[in-house]
């Protein structure tokens, strides 16, 4: 078949190079320059394969694709020409002494949501710093087994690569405007295909209702404190995460705030952020700040995914602050129609 992909973020290229590989006759349409412009959302995020501890803002459709992504990424990986960074070594979660209040209800919510097998499992901080010495300062550890994180930027640039290589077209600097029935408008031209599919995000108004909600990030060299597993703070105010990377790198984030705003951090974000990842990993006083990254999750206005299906049409978007947890799930389920 001839497809088109209008969006070459994380989504579209998935897609990209899930199609070109089962042999179709793939194009992609993005409006960034080339395949290493940071445009896209996925670009920016953490990585984390939690899909546990996102039930605090989640519901169990996003845990269902959630688990089911964590069986597909390794499969995934697998196929790709790089050794991508993929880790499944659980996550932990942190609390400090007086936060047990609210450390308590989350824990006491996620073991009500989460099925046998993936409730907290309560820590001492003793066992805790066993699996991560650089933790000092919390008083309350808890473990998610079976989570974990991949390199979000070894994950875009593989993907491109791997499309390009079993086939893949990419029509860089050009914005879709809109998508029909087997075909996709860019720059006022219909370009005609089989199938089209709209993974475009934020781009996808005025045919979908979705907005961009901003997340800000940072990005640490932080030799010596080698971490293993994506790690969480609750507290009441200052909810923080820190994701591990190679290269000694620590990824922190994020704030959630309903804005389109794509302007550089803010001082309250690196003060709260950047204090809570201090408190959890003292270490870290002496980590440099090598990127400080915004960018807009694609959110619907019930914050859940969703996928439309016609003939000759299909659309993905909402992913929200689940991207990278879901979107293998997403795109298998998007992809049964052609089937």
């Amino acid at each position: 078949m001839k497809i088109g992909i209008a969006g070459a973020g994380l989504v579209g290229r998935l897609l990209a190079f899930r199609l070109a590989r089962a042999g179709h006759a793939v194009e992609v349409f993005d409006p960034a320059a080339d395949a290493q412009a940071r445009g896209a959302a996925g670009w920016t995020a953490a990585g984390m394969l939690c899909p546990v501890a996102e039930l605090q803002c989640a519901d169990e459709h996003v845990f269902a694709l959630g688990l089911r992504s964590l069986e597909l990424w390794p499969e995934i990986a697998a196929q790709l020409d790089v050794d991508l960074e993929v880790r499944r070594e659980g996550s932990l979660l942190f609390a400090h002494r007086g936060d047990e209040g609210a450390a308590a209800r989350t824990i006491d919510f996620l073991t009500r949501k989460a099925p046998p097998g993936f409730e907290p499992q309560p820590m001492t901080m003793a066992q805790a710093r066993e699996l991560e010495p650089a933790v000092q300062g919390p008083a309350h550890a808890w473990l998610l087994p079976g989570e974990g994180s991949l390199h979000t930027v070894q994950a875009m640039q593989a993907l491109a690569a791997a499309a390009t290589r079993a086939g893949a077209r990419w029509h860089w600097g050009r914005s879709v405007e809109r998508l029909e029935r087997g075909a996709l408008w860019s720059r006022g031209e219909r370009h005609a295909f089989d199938w089209v599919f709209d993974a475009r995000g934020a781009g996808a108004r005025p045919e979908l209702p979705v907005r961009g909600v901003r997340g800000e990030v940072f990005t640490l060299h932080a030799p010596g404190v080698a971490l293993r597993r994506p790690l969480r703070l609750l507290h009441p105010r200052h909810a923080v995460y820190l994701v591990p990377r190679g290269g000694d790198q620590v990824v922190v984030g994020a704030s959630s705030i309903e804005s389109e705003d794509r302007s550089p951090v803010s001082l309250r974000t690196t003060v709260e952020l950047l204090a809570a990842a201090h408190s959890l990993v003292p270490e870290l006083g002496e980590a440099r700040i090598v990127l400080a990254d915004t960018n807009l999750r694609p959110a619907l206005p019930d914050n859940l995914p969703r996928v439309e299906a016609q003939p000759g049409i299909t659309r993905l978007n909402g992913l929200y602050r689940h991207g990278w947890l879901i979107a293998p799930a997403m795109v298998e389920q998007a992809l049964e129609a052609l089937a």
